[in-house]
């Protein structure tokens, strides 16, 4: 299989089942970039922090219709057509609330993004994560001749999981990633800046069990989704015994031939 016959991969799995690794391999293995949910958010969001706004995002909020003002009376009050502000705004508006983004907000982030990329050479990183986010993506492929060649699912057990990920620590200076077990800070510390490692806000037992079920309950009725549209699956296993790089692309390389090799065999 050559880079130039895959258009876009869909990595999923697990919050905490090791995908990014897998992902660096497709990365590096088909010539393609890995278009993540959290960039999206993050670079949007960015977008209108710069704009410098400081007045209540409420009023862009119709509380009659539930919904957003238009567009037009949104870019007039803010003094600016910019969708990439426009955008931010409304992702803004939920996330300082703490609450749920919709996935017609989530949608448009990542058309937005995905169209920058010509909706192509993407592995595509926590999208779709809903029912709704699945179909949405095969609109709007067909819609640009575009097409996902396969899925990649990184599978891994719930209980080590949570073990793998409560025991996790990160330097808040670097981002330097360390294990209390696997690979623990000496002291403490990071060993390239000397900070203290902290556990993120989000490491705990009860916020991972909390993601998992959503999984269960709304990612993967999103992957059956797409199966049943036909797209080819590959299963990986997040957990290997000697994990070294070289097992990493081994492991994803002989799933991806495999479902290959099945599908010229039908």
């Amino acid at each position: 299989m050559k880079p130039e016959d895959i258009t876009n991969i869909i990595v999923t799995g697990k919050s905490g089942a090791g995908k990014q690794p897998r992902i660096d391999v497709l990365v590096e293995e088909f010539n393609l970039e890995q278009l993540s949910t959290g960039d999206i958010f993050r670079f949007y969001l960015k977008k209108f922090n710069e704009y410098n706004y400081s007045d209540s995002l409420d009023v862009f909020w119709d509380e009659d219709n539930n919904r957003f003002i238009s567009d037009e009376e949104i870019s007039n009050e803010l003094g600016t057509d910019n969708p990439d502000v426009i955008l931010g705004l409304k992702a803004k508006y939920f996330v300082d609330r703490g609450l749920f983004v919709p996935d017609y907000i989530t949608n448009a982030l990542f058309e937005s993004a995905f169209a920058k990329k010509n909706y192509r050479k993407q592995v595509l990183d926590g999208y779709p994560r809903t029912l709704d986010q699945s179909k949405f993506l095969l609109e709007l492929l067909e819609k640009h001749n575009s097409k996902v060649d396969f899925i990649l699912l990184v599978d891994n057990s719930d209980e080590r999981i949570i073990e793998r990920t409560v025991n996790r620590r990160i330097c808040p200076k670097c981002g330097r990633v360390y294990h209390l077990i696997y690979k623990p800070p000496k002291d403490g510390r990071c060993e390239v800046c000397g900070v203290e490692v902290i556990q993120r806000s989000d490491d705990t037992e009860e916020k991972i069990r909390s993601r998992l079920k959503e999984f269960r309950e709304k990612t993967l009725p999103a992957i059956n989704y797409l199966k049943e549209k036909e797209i080819p699956m590959a299963t990986v296993p997040g957990h290997l015994e000697e994990f070294t790089p070289e097992n990493v692309r081994k492991s994803v390389m002989d799933a991806i031939e495999k479902i290959y090799s099945e599908i010229s065999i039908e």
